[in-house]
């Protein structure tokens, strides 16, 4: 309250303010919001030229946008809600030189007593003043669409003189992809359920310098760099999600499931779906009769794609998948159920999941059905592994693992259970990575092997094969040495040692041929300067003091 009545100046431009009463709470308009004042203004000399109140109705205006002179755009950024202040405003802030004929003179110096009423919020939603956006009615929830999204909206565009552009009751579109103008798909990205706004569409974002001939008998020409007033109301979305990195598996929710809960690998799952082709064309039906389909997750028992969409989804549920062929049937003509799938084709499954039971968790497990759990996921990995799909493989020896990796409330005998299968798993990881190529991981899991049983020739004997493709031929030396003291009559190690002699003798005559080619093109550069002794000495220190 310690202002009111004390006139104090507002930036360096000259324009002062004097509050003659206070406003509510601490929040204050920004540039793009539509404030709403009661005003009164005079000269200096007490002239009253204009007032809100002779005309009975409050001035509404967006603030920062030019639309008024710069003093009421810099002052009333000041005020809060139900504020009443009175501005002095110097004549470069107001009508400078030219002045208002005939109500404000050149040069004149003006006050005005401006109450602001409210403002209602307007987002300036690309931060250039391009697409200004007015809540009408607010929308429910928390969560907007997203650019995969794939919107229901209604609109209507009218130039600034209401002149109608376009109307449209309801209209479907990918966000990404886009609808009538840009803005449209800026716009919604900012909206919620249900949200109704007005949005204030600056050229850039319409139709720019080309404009837009009317489409229907109702609509009007949009001329060159001409504005629109939007409103838009986003009626529903139906949300698409990467369910894998490369974007090749995507799920659109068509209704939402319930709770937060989801399969995890190992839960068995009851759905009913249809499979589908781009063209309509169904090649599979399961569980639209009264027993749903069932499958395990993460046992192969569907197509990739498939497994992974599910484990995504909530009880009750409903989505589509897009499943592109690397997740699908690949590169190879396939026998369906309904149809035969071309080579390459992307599928559709229309999915329900009806219920899933979840496999265990790790902590409603005892001691006992860890270590059971994790033979059971090392003989899967075996399984995988004899397929030659590695990767898989490599996963299922890591859960594995994972069962088994805090022991401390095992008992000696499932502790060394335990050993056992760390000591089985990481082996044959260690072998998965070696078919990935992935030599330093492959090492590592040797050594922890080794860590446990150092006298384990199998782990010795892939370290050492990680070792060569590595070049690091010194450790994979030492490491056949003590592999051969150990099993002096293993097959397989003296085959690496001969590979690793091989190898050696390979890099010695690369190493030969390099320095060779050094010495040579010194010999030439000596004899090209006259130099008598072409045998090349060692560098050695300069033995003086």
């Amino acid at each position: 309250m310690d202002d009111v009545g004390q006139e104090k100046e507002i930036g360096k431009d000259g324009l002062k303010k004097k509050i003659l009463k206070e406003g509510d709470g601490y929040e204050t308009p920004i540039n793009g919001d539509e404030v709403e004042v009661h005003y009164v203004g005079s000269l200096l000399n007490g002239t009253r030229f204009d007032s809100s109140f002779d005309r009975d109705m409050p001035f509404k205006f967006k603030l920062g946008l030019g639309h008024v002179i710069q003093g009421w755009d810099d002052g009333i950024k000041t005020m809060k809600k139900g504020e009443n202040a009175l501005f002095t405003i110097p004549p470069a802030l107001a009508y400078g030189e030219s002045g208002s004929p005939p109500t404000i003179p050149p040069n004149a110096t003006l006050q005005f007593e401006i109450e602001l009423i409210s403002w209602t919020k307007v987002k300036d939603i690309c931060k250039d003043g391009g697409i200004l956006k007015k809540i009408l009615t607010e929308g429910e929830n928390w969560q907007t669409p997203k650019d995969p999204d794939e919107v229901l909206v209604k609109y209507e565009a009218r130039l600034d003189d209401g002149s109608l552009v376009s109307k449209s009751a309801e209209i479907e579109f990918i966000v990404q992809d886009g609808c009538f103008c840009s803005a449209l798909s800026r716009a919604v990205k900012t909206m919620k359920k249900g949200e109704k706004t007005l949005l204030t569409v600056k050229p850039q974002y319409a139709f720019g310098e080309k404009g837009r001939e009317p489409e229907g008998d109702d609509e009007c020409v949009v001329p060159p760099n001409t504005a629109l007033q939007i409103t838009l109301e986003l009626v529903s979305w139906k949300t698409v999600s990467e369910v894998t990195s490369d974007n090749k598996v995507l799920k659109k929710i068509l209704k939402e499931g319930e709770g937060y809960d989801r399969p995890n690998d190992g839960a068995v799952v009851q759905v009913k779906l249809i499979g589908k082709l781009q063209d309509g064309t169904v090649f599979v039906k399961k569980g639209s009769d009264e027993v749903p389909f069932e499958f395990k997750i993460d046992e192969e028992q569907v197509i990739d794609g498939l497994d992974r969409g599910v484990k995504t989804m909530k009880k009750g549920e409903v989505s589509v998948l897009t499943i592109h062929p690397e997740y699908a049937f690949g590169s190879t003509e396939s026998h369906q159920e309904s149809a035969t799938l071309p080579a390459n084709s992307t599928v559709y499954y229309d999915v329900e999941l009806i219920s899933f039971e979840k496999e265990k968790d790790l902590w409603e497990l005892t001691t006992e059905e860890k270590i059971e759990t994790s033979g059971r996921k090392k003989e899967e990995g075996n399984t995988l592994f004899k397929k030659q799909k590695y990767e898989r493989a490599s996963k299922r020896y890591e859960k594995a693992l994972s069962f088994i990796e805090y022991d401390s409330a095992f008992s000696e005998d499932e502790k060394q259970q335990a050993k056992v299968l760390k000591i089985s798993c990481n082996l044959n990881n260690a072998a998965c990575k070696l078919k990935l190529r992935d030599y330093k991981q492959a090492a590592k899991l040797c050594t922890k092997v080794l860590d446990a049983d150092s006298k384990n020739v199998k782990a010795i004997y892939r370290r050492v094969q990680a070792y060569i493709q590595l070049v690091d031929l010194d450790l994979a030396e030492m490491d056949i040495k003590k592999a051969l003291e150990i099993d002096p009559d293993n097959r397989d190690v003296k085959l690496e040692y001969k590979l690793l002699r091989e190898k050696v003798k390979e890099y010695n005559k690369k190493d030969a041929q390099f320095y060779g080619n050094i010495l040579a093109k010194m010999e030439h550069l000596n004899s090209a300067s006259g130099a008598r002794n072409t045998q090349v000495v060692p560098m050695t220190i300069d033995s003086k003091a």
